[in-house]
């Protein structure tokens, strides 16, 4: 008996259930033929014509504004050293000396025998005036006083060689010799870079480089220092591409002493885009679908029309039309998920 009434329970539920359902069915019937009538309610926008750029980003890495391998010109031992790696050095400041004893001697010797043919050669002048002497003998005092100024030159050049200087201030990022090592002529003695400024090396393809100039400002980025934006210029724009259709082009910038920046970083350039063309653009919400399949609705008597459309360029709040549409369209921005092709619509937002 108690099995009959559980039943009994169970069949009354499951067809009260399906009543439900059934009256739920029918009154979303009755309210879709009433949108159908009235149509669905939409909010619009027109398709426009507008000069839009979006700013070209490229990614590089910094460089020093100097770096320079230090060469030896003269050879010998060590015999001081003034720098260290790491040390900042002025333009010219000597890094290291080497053994100069003969070289001083040599340069003393040539600087005797310029004064002494320099003093032959003003008084053979002398006797000339007065034709105490000829021709040959004068020319001879002359060639002796060029001579002995051309030993000179090359004396002192020697022996101002044993200092080895730098020929651009920044820091000492190597030094290859110390005390008492010999060093040869033509060696890698310390490598100075200046970092004060800093330059960005780029390839920029061929459709980008013409809409840039040299001196135009670039904004420069680095993880290193989050939410900080260094100002920078266009340096050099180069004029030969290479194989890829890519031009050399050169960013300067004065490094920070706030945000100090090193020579090998990674750092993100923002270059503006100064493309005057128009282009066809719509709100970016009213896009149905995918990037890859997009589509819209665009209103045409109180219908919606389902189109196909092809993307170019995206920006924040807007997409670029290559194809589909035209100025003037209206296109569903709100309401588009509720609608198929040729539904009637009604406009909400006129």
């Amino acid at each position: 008996m108690k099995k009959i009434k559980i039943v009994s329970v169970v069949i009354v539920v499951f067809a009260l259930i399906i009543t439900v359902l059934l009256y739920n069915k029918s009154k979303l019937k009755t309210e879709a033929r009433n949108l159908n009538i009235t149509g669905y309610p939409v909010n619009v926008d027109t398709v426009f014509s507008k000069s839009i750029s979006k700013p070209y980003i490229l990614v590089g890495t910094t460089k020093a504004y100097n770096d320079v391998f230090v060469i030896a010109a003269s050879e010998g031992k060590v015999t001081k050293v003034y720098t260290e790696v790491g040390d900042y050095i002025k333009r010219d400041g000597v890094i290291i000396k080497i053994d100069d004893v003969l070289q001083k001697a040599f340069f003393k010797t040539a600087e005797v025998n310029l004064e002494k043919a320099k003093r032959d050669y003003k008084r053979f002048k002398a006797l000339y005036l007065g034709h105490s002497v000829s021709d040959i003998q004068l020319e001879s005092a002359r060639l002796a006083y060029e001579s002995a100024n051309a030993n000179y030159v090359v004396a002192k050049r020697k022996y101002t060689d044993t200092k080895i200087t730098s020929p651009i201030p920044g820091i000492v990022t190597l030094r290859n010799f110390d005390v008492g090592e010999f060093v040869k002529k033509g060696r890698v003695v310390a490598d100075v870079i200046n970092i004060s400024k800093l330059k960005i090396d780029l390839t920029v393809a061929e459709d980008i480089v013409f809409n840039l100039k040299t001196g135009d400002k670039v904004e420069i980025t680095t993880d290193i220092y989050p939410g900080i934006t260094f100002t920078g210029k266009i340096k050099t724009i180069g004029l030969k591409g290479d194989a890829a259709h890519k031009y050399p082009v050169q960013i300067e910038l004065k490094n920070s002493k706030a945000h100090p920046l090193k020579a090998g970083m990674f750092a993100q350039t923002r270059f503006k885009n100064n493309s005057n063309s128009k282009k066809l653009l719509i709100l970016r919400k009213a896009l149905l679908g995918s990037i890859l399949d997009p589509k819209v609705f665009v209103v045409k008597n109180n219908k919606a029309e389902l189109r196909n459309i092809v993307i170019g360029e995206k920006y924040d709040l807007y997409l670029e039309v290559l194809k589909g549409l035209k100025v003037g369209d209206i296109i569903v921005i709100n309401g588009q998920n509720n609608l198929k092709d040729n539904y009637s619509v009604k406009i909400t937002n006129e």
